[in-house]
């Protein structure tokens, strides 16, 4: 088999000829593919650096939360969540957070072991939770996504956006996208 080789002396240069083009008509088209959806719309992102504490055992609003309209109904929101500076005094007690989309639960975040040990005083860095979730919320109208926690008992504290010690402050962020459907 013989090899050409064209090089820049021997380009060509030119217009094909309709007449050697097969369905040259858009009409004659008629297998485009189809939408795959899966496109990000949109992205909201949200922080909250304000130190928030709890010793109630009924959730409460971390001050964590992110608003956004989804462009059709069909689509899904992904919420990606990040409390930092998670905490708990001592005794038996631990942290519990879920997401919550407008007054609705959707999705319980963590679930941190209880702590049982005793004659300490000092309070215990459970460090960062995060979770991911998708949403079908099938609304077009603004939703509003918020993280809720709680203490395990009615006694012992559970912080969030807090540092060893309480000698600083976290920042805690949530992330929303609009996915296509």
């Amino acid at each position: 088999m013989a090899i050409t080789r064209l090089g820049g002396a021997n380009a060509i240069t030119g217009t094909l000829p309709a007449a050697n083009i097969n369905d040259t008509s858009i009409g004659n088209i008629t297998a485009l593919p189809a939408g795959v959806g899966g496109k990000v719309l949109q992205v909201v992102n949200s922080t909250f650096g304000t130190p928030t504490t709890t010793s109630s055992n009924v959730y409460s609003d971390t001050g964590l939360s992110a608003s956004i309209t989804p462009s059709s109904t069909s689509n899904k929101i992904l919420v990606f969540v990040t409390l930092n500076g998670c905490m708990k005094a001592t005794g038996a007690t631990g942290i519990a957070c879920k997401l919550v989309r407008n007054t609705t639960d959707i999705h319980n975040i963590e679930s941190l072991a209880t702590y049982t040990g005793s004659g300490s005083t000092q309070e215990i860095a459970i460090g960062s939770i995060s979770t991911s979730y998708s949403d079908s919320p099938s609304l077009d109208s603004s939703i509003t996504y918020k993280v809720q926690f709680k203490s395990f008992n009615n006694v012992a504290y559970v912080y969030i956006n807090n540092e060893s010690g309480g000698s600083g402050t976290s920042v805690s962020t949530m992330t929303l996208m609009e996915i296509e459907a």
